[in-house]
């Protein structure tokens, strides 16, 4: 098969589940059917409740949960021999079935819970002490994602120095640029907020000016960069804008960011598809289906290798943290989150189709390596295949806008962290805010304490070896998707609405995830063994076996609920 018959089949498939399963998940949960305000209008504080037009929070949550996920899964999934078919119906099958039904899902019952997180809606409808291993569990991992995230976003900004110790201002090049057009973004995006929101310039206007000024600035950036730094110099920086961004109110940054950002995100779409109706690579440079010697089992590593391409827990993070606080009205819940998701899995498809193009050139002089490389020369090869000029530029653009994604998700999952902590030490049940409680919960649910917190832990850990533990990242994340669903399920079946379509998605990625944590378990407990492990795999095995617990716990506790709710139902 080649690419263009792949895309095309895969849009056409992608654009009917959105059509007719999106429906019928709208009629089976009642979606619209009340006619009342959203938390972002009932609780507007115009701190982190702030209501947004759809293309707006759609611009936000579509960069949020995209990052790098559906960049990096396909690829690294293709390196591990799984197979270009394979890696296809995961990400069509698991959009439209799991990923989309877990982000669409996990966004309305956050609106119908005020726009609290899926910890608050754990301990509405399961127990307290499901909500506290919840929320514990979710926020390592978004330390983990901060940690993460500030790394690759610094790593993509920093200078690389000789011998001497002076930089090497030709391959530090292409960094610069980035950083320079990133610096720039933040400036106009806060422009693009005050204008908006405070001067009321109309959305089309405003539009047309702020993607003017993106070119602009990437005119500017590509040829005036004169900021090289070293790249743990540029996780300082990071860690105080994201304390900044965590805290600010939405419509200043957060909000106007990423709906510019968006429009770098869309335009790269279209760069992707260009590039596959011009290159129409064969996908016959990887397998089709999982090779018989292959080393690496396709189950369940495929499931947690492809997890933002597919579905991902972040998500459920992102719907019930930031973006319900924004939705304007209910029914556009459909086309913002089961249609972000879908788009997802849109770029995933693209990103494999880049990535069979550039294993066609291995052994050549335009061998590619590494996830940035692949992606972004991939897409560049096939439009520029000479390797000139307008390969180098589409290469830097590609870049940038990989960069915006991991900014964009960076800033967001700190916020996320920030609402975690904060909820935390806060009983929803019983009206608790850090406005009206005392002593020490006065003190840890403060914003700013919880984003110090968040920020430090995250900073340090980026500086000292996350990839250590970052084996562990996919298993964790695929643990928050069926914690996800299981929530919006018992949610579901207490109001007697179908949830029958969680059942199923929740079951598979809690077997995923706890096979694929028993196998990561077993093989650090091998290296520790061997003799001679540093301290990652005493982590890895440590949190790997809480992991396992924590997931075998909450499937307990989630199943006992479903079951009693049946029970009620059919007595």
């Amino acid at each position: 098969m080649n690419g263009i018959t792949l895309l095309l089949l895969s849009v056409a498939i992608l654009v009917i589940g959105y059509i007719f399963y999106g429906r019928y998940l709208c009629k089976k949960w009642g979606v619209g059917e009340l006619d009342v305000e959203t938390p972002a209008h009932t609780m507007a504080d115009g701190i982190d409740y702030v209501p947004a037009k759809a293309p707006v929070l759609m611009g936000h949550h579509f960069s949020s949960i995209a990052g790098a996920g559906p960049i990096t899964g396909p690829i690294n999934a293709a390196a591990a021999g799984f197979g270009w078919g394979a890696c296809a119906l995961w990400i069509i099958i698991g959009g439209i079935f799991f990923g989309g039904v877990h982000d669409f899902g996990a966004l309305f019952a956050s609106v119908r819970h005020g726009g609290k997180s899926i910890g608050e809606i754990i301990s509405a409808n399961m127990s307290k002490r499901a909500k506290r291993l919840f929320i514990i569990f979710a926020y390592l991992t978004l330390i983990l994602v901060v940690a993460a995230f500030a790394s690759i976003v610094a790593g993509t900004f920093g200078a690389t120095f000789d011998a001497s110790g002076a930089v090497d201002m030709v391959a530090s090049e292409a960094n610069a640029r980035v950083a320079m057009v990133s610096i720039l973004f933040i400036v106009i995006a806060i422009v693009f907020g005050f204008a908006v929101y405070r001067r009321n310039v109309p959305m089309s206007i405003a539009s047309v000016i702020g993607v003017a000024a993106i070119v602009g600035i990437i005119a500017i950036g590509l040829n005036w960069h004169p900021i090289y730094l070293s790249t743990n110099a540029w996780m300082w920086i990071v860690g105080v804008y994201i304390c900044v961004a965590s805290i600010a109110p939405v419509w200043i940054l957060l909000q106007p960011r990423d709906y510019l950002s968006s429009f770098l995100l869309y335009a790269m779409l279209a760069l992707a598809a260009l590039a596959v109706f011009m290159g129409n690579p064969s996908m016959s440079s990887m397998p089709i289906l999982d090779t018989p010697n292959n080393a690496t089992p396709v189950f369940p590593v495929l499931f947690t290798t492809i997890a933002c391409g597919a579905i991902s827990g972040f998500h459920s993070l992102v719907s019930s943290g930031t973006t319900s606080k924004q939705l304007d009205k209910e029914t556009d819940a459909k086309p913002i989150a089961y249609g972000g998701m879908l788009l997802e899995c849109v770029l995933a498809i693209m990103t494999l189709i880049a990535t069979a193009y550039a294993y066609s050139l291995k052994g050549t002089e335009f061998q590619l390596n590494g996830a940035t490389a692949i992606f972004g020369g991939g897409i560049a090869g096939m439009i520029d295949p000479s390797r000139g000029s307008v390969y180098t530029t589409l290469y830097t653009l590609l870049v940038l806008t990989y960069s915006a994604f991991c900014l964009t998700s960076l800033d967001t999952a700190t916020r996320l962290a920030r609402f975690m902590f904060q909820e935390f030490w806060l009983d929803g049940s019983k009206g608790e805010t850090p406005e009206n409680v005392t002593g020490y919960k006065k003190i840890l649910s403060n914003p700013y304490v919880a984003t110090l917190i968040t920020v430090f832990l995250g900073i340090m850990l980026g500086l000292n070896g996350y990839a250590k533990i970052w084996a562990l990242f996919g298993s964790a994340n695929q643990l928050l998707a069926a914690l996800g669903l299981l929530a919006v399920a018992t949610w579901l079946g207490n109001i007697g609405k179908d949830n029958k379509m969680f059942l199923l998605p929740m079951a598979f990625m809690l077997v995923v995830t706890i096979a694929s944590l028993w196998i990561n378990t077993t093989q650090q407990m091998a290296a520790i063994s061997a003799g001679g492990a540093d301290w990652g795999p005493y982590v890895q095995a440590i949190l790997g076996v809480v992991m396992i617990v924590l997931a075998v716990v909450l499937a307990i506790e989630g199943v006992m609920t479903i079951a009693k709710q049946k029970k009620t139902a059919k007595a």
